[in-house]
């Protein structure tokens, strides 16, 4: 079924293509036709339920940077699909808001939003959900350092009070990976990849 899907959707819009995928079918759509294919997906296809919308960070080398990234599900069909849109601008990535579609979207676009940057256009509310506003960086781009940046307190008053600024700490030592040899990713034990620093010891200053 969703083979049928991508192939028309090839058909119907300019620019798409069938995307590599190790596990649910994929198609990539140009970022001007994705409001248009993700109704259609909805609408015609079945694909009622929006798991999740994020994004990929190529990085700063990257041709283009941003690629939006939608995770469908048909609750009749029982089947994914994965649709993605490359954002045509590295500097100021924005794509169309799919809250007109999925009201669940509202959040997740947020948190696309926040951790990455990227703009979701007519998006209703689009403000950060887990840094607070005002907050300069966006952690899960590639020029973030793992290590966190030292930032001022968000609140003034406290910080006036206190003298002290937020000291970055991420969890205990991540990236998490999987043990070596393990291929199934879902059933790895994370473990640290740097286990030489955690909340009990000091980080690394490079």
């Amino acid at each position: 079924m969703a083979t049928d899907i991508i192939a028309t959707i090839i058909a119907r819009f300019p620019g798409a293509a069938a995307r590599a995928s190790g596990d649910h079918p994929a198609v990539s759509v140009p970022a001007a036709a994705a409001p248009a294919v993700l109704q259609a997906v909805r609408e015609e296809f079945g694909y009622d339920f929006l798991v999740d919308v994020t994004a990929v960070d190529w990085g700063l080398e990257a041709a283009v940077r941003f690629t939006v990234v939608w995770h469908l599900f048909s609750t009749v069909a029982h089947g994914y699909l994965r649709v993605t849109a490359d954002c045509t601008d590295n500097a100021a990535p924005a794509m169309a808001s799919a809250v007109p579609l999925w009201p669940t979207a509202n959040w997740h676009e947020r948190e696309t939003f926040d951790l990455l940057g990227i703009t979701f256009t007519g998006h209703p509310d689009l403000r950060r959900i887990l840094m607070w506003e005002g907050y300069p960086y966006h952690p899960l781009r590639k020029d973030f350092p793992l290590a966190g940046i030292e930032v001022p307190l968000h609140d003034p008053e406290i910080a006036a009070e206190t003298g002290i600024t937020l000291i970055a700490a991420p969890m205990a030592g991540g990236p998490f990976v999987a043990s070596p040899g393990e291929m199934n990713l879902t059933e790895a034990e994370p473990r640290a990849k740097d286990e030489s620093w955690n909340e009990a010891s000091a980080k690394p200053t490079a």
